[in-house]
């Protein structure tokens, strides 16, 4: 099968990108995505790394990346307009959406000129609200198969185009199910490829914490606030501390930004790392369970209901349900070395044996064999 993934990224890992790399934006796209891959920040290349072992064809774009895209048309041997313009802002505080402006029928344009090239046999969308469903139809003739993918909070209401929606998060998929649109599980996970940021075996930083503080993560906030002035020596990375409290406790702790394979090399010097899901529904769901895990750290994560279904929490993760209670097990894993390492090698194991995205993406090709059309 030929596959074809439409993504976003954050802007503010673009801004970073771009930075880290100057004239960047002025290379070919191979060597743009080159570098894009070579960040590690995740994305749905790979998904594309994995569906190629698997004997399938598939390409993934960044669509809210200009520079990327406008690489691509013109070496393909399209028209690329000199004067276009992108803006971007997040959607109640967490998803990219695209502004309305004079340049958003040259960025559907462009999309459509890369389906129609490509012909997929499967369309897979990652960001539902960005390219909408409207647009989506009028592609169906070039598609035989026309998925989304989302597990962001809220979900999106316009779903009519999609053959098949797929999601991490499982009230989605019900909820989905219940509008009339086929839907499967289908979660985040992996790629031991990050293995390879490893930092060596010492692991200096006692407690870590590394993501991000949008309006959905209140409940984020005031947990780390209480960690932040009980334990000063925690260490918190994140894009932005701007919207935080001038006198909150999180800026005495604050390291900074870390992307990718920077974020890995202190994931794989923690020896405790932090993990919480922010205001959302009682479903443990994020990919920090498995970055965190597969890096060696033992992960401390918010208790949710279905965490069970991929680890035994005081085995493979430790569990917490108020902040007293986490600082709680801050202080007792701190003390009690021995049985941080066991259950970290016991997180990494089952992250490593079950929870790849090689094990991922033959999960996805069984899914969508079941709905492709035969005819």
């Amino acid at each position: 099968m030929r596959f074809m993934i439409l993504t976003t990224d954050y802007t503010e890992f673009l801004d970073w990108l771009y930075a880290e790399n100057p004239g960047l934006n002025r290379r070919r796209y191979e060597e743009q995505m080159l570098a894009r891959l070579e960040s590690l920040f995740p994305g749905p290349h790979v998904y594309s790394t994995y569906l190629r072992e698997l004997g399938h064809e598939s390409y993934d774009f960044y669509t809210n990346n200009r520079y990327m895209q406008k690489a691509w048309l013109r070496e393909t041997g399209f028209k690329v307009k000199a004067d276009y313009r992108w803006e971007f802002r997040l959607r109640r505080g967490i998803v990219p959406w695209f502004s309305r402006m004079r340049d958003e029928d040259w960025f559907y344009d462009s999309r459509a000129t890369q389906i129609r090239y490509h012909k997929p046999d499967v369309l897979l969308n990652h960001d539902m609200y960005l390219i909408r469903c409207n647009f989506l139809k009028e592609m169906k003739p070039y598609v035989r198969l026309l998925m989304g993918q989302h597990a962001g909070p809220p979900l999106p209401t316009d779903l009519g185009c999609y053959d098949l929606f797929i999601s991490s998060f499982q009230p989605y998929v019900d909820q989905v199910r219940h509008m009339g649109v086929p839907a499967e599980l289908h979660r985040l996970g992996f790629d031991p490829a990050w293995l390879s940021c490893m930092d060596g075996e010492e692991r200096p930083f006692d407690t870590t914490f590394i993501g991000s503080f949008h309006p959905s993560h209140r409940s984020r906030v005031a947990l780390l606030e209480v960690l932040c002035s009980r334990f000063p020596q925690v260490k918190v990375w994140t894009p932005r501390v701007d919207q935080l409290a001038p006198g909150s406790s999180i800026r005495s702790c604050y390291q900074g930004v870390a992307w990718g394979r920077e974020m890995y090399k202190i994931l794989s010097r923690s020896k405790i790392t932090l993990n919480h899901h922010g205001d959302v529904l009682p479903y443990a769901n994020n990919i920090r369970l498995y970055e965190a895990t597969a890096m060696g750290a033992m992960l401390i994560t918010d208790w949710k209901e279905n965490l069970p279904e991929m680890f035994e929490p005081g085995k493979e993760v430790v569990a917490y349900r108020s902040p007293e209670e986490c600082a709680e097990l801050i202080q007792y894993y701190q003390g009690h070395d021995a049985e941080r390492k066991a259950i970290a090698h016991a997180g990494q194991q089952r992250t490593l044996q079950e929870h790849t995205y090689a094990r991922r993406m033959r999960e996805l090709t069984e899914i969508v064999s079941r709905y492709y059309p035969r005819n």
